[in-house]
């Protein structure tokens, strides 16, 4: 069943509990990674350990901590229950952004630009799938960014496409559609399945 918006309630992950965030992850995938595939500077999996990534995650949300000056996503309920995840923060945030060179093909901007922001993962909880929760999740990334002094929203999606496979290590930065429906414009399309959208906020 399609999640309906008055089932959901989406809140800065500082204002949770960090138990609420694991639960989402769980312990495949998302639960390895910790949301750090663009913030180690090397290569993840070589050069940090789970617990080295946990540590990370957990200063960086800040979750538990309601006063805390700055988080680095959005945690999403429904009916009450932890269920969704989205990385939203300033795009120096992470490392591995500023030296791709499939993100930065055909442009030139300052890639230290503070007041740009980007969305980098998005992560459904089992039991939740399937049911629209990451289309809410892109769309609450723009109010969020918007009403901390972001110019600009940035994402990193990738084209599914029918009969095709493609992995949670691809889709973690979410489906095309989701930020296209969002109101993201497609700004480059670097590679077949990859593209770069973004909103302006002028």
């Amino acid at each position: 069943m399609v999640i309906d918006e008055s089932q959901l309630t989406v809140v800065p992950a500082n204002e949770v509990p960090w138990e609420d965030l694991q639960t989402i992850f769980g312990t495949t995938d998302a639960g390895q990674c910790q949301c750090q595939r663009f913030k180690i500077r090397g290569w993840i999996w070589r050069d940090s350990t789970l617990d080295e990534r946990m540590t990370r995650l957990q200063d960086q949300t800040a979750c538990g901590v309601p006063d805390a000056t700055s988080t680095t996503g959005l945690v999403a309920y429904v009916d009450g229950e932890p269920a969704g995840w989205v990385a939203v923060e300033p795009r120096t945030a992470y490392p591995k952004l500023r030296t791709s060179r499939v993100l930065w093909a055909d442009r030139s901007e300052d890639k230290d630009d503070e007041s740009v922001w980007a969305v980098t993962c998005l992560t459904v909880r089992k039991g939740f799938r399937g049911r629209g929760l990451t289309y809410h999740l892109a769309r609450a990334t723009i109010p969020y960014a918007r009403s901390r002094g972001a110019r600009a929203l940035e994402a990193y999606p990738m084209f599914t496409q029918p009969g095709k496979t493609i992995t949670w290590g691809e889709l973690h930065v979410g489906p095309h559609q989701a930020f296209e429906e969002a109101g993201f414009k497609q700004l480059t399309h670097p590679t077949l399945r990859r593209t770069v959208m973004r909103i302006d906020f002028t």
